[in-house]
């Protein structure tokens, strides 16, 4: 089955921005303030998020930061391309108790087959809790890719 015959974007279309930031990312309650090749902001809640004392999990300040970095990442590798993560690592610095916690995602590095962003996280005080760096490797659309994901 092509591409075309699965309902597949048009050439000026992101697939990703199409289909959504996925299953995980909307059950953690991550929003989307800013979506652009050159800042892409999102939020998430606290609540629901944490770890068994109370702090948030260091996991779900890395589900922010990839899923963020994932889809900057897509909208810079443009139609027909796909960016897949390879790599991500994370400092925490600050727990984060309650309220929401916002990222900020910057290109380092926007290449034709490599893009490297960084993810800052902070709590509603604006001290920083969290700092990845996550690198995505672009390459052509699969021809298996889904496109029919969002329920």
């Amino acid at each position: 089955m092509s591409g075309a015959d699965r309902g597949a974007p048009a050439a000026d279309e992101n697939w990703v921005a199409a289909n959504g930031a996925g299953e995980l990312a909307e059950a953690m309650g991550i929003e989307f303030l800013e979506f652009a090749v050159e800042r892409t902001v999102g939020r998430m809640p606290v609540l629901g998020n944490r770890q068994t004392v109370g702090f948030l999990h260091g996991g779900a300040y890395v589900v922010l930061g990839e899923t963020l970095g994932s889809l900057a990442a897509n909208l810079h590798a443009g139609p027909g391309r796909l960016a897949v993560g390879v790599d991500i690592n994370a400092t925490h610095t600050r727990s984060a108790t309650e309220g929401f916690v916002t990222a900020v995602c910057t290109p380092v590095h926007l290449g034709g087959s490599l893009a490297v962003h960084e993810i800052v996280v902070t709590d509603e005080a604006g001290r920083r809790c969290c700092t990845m760096r996550m690198s995505n490797l672009i390459k052509p659309m699969p021809d298996h890719a889904r496109t029919d994901l969002q329920p």
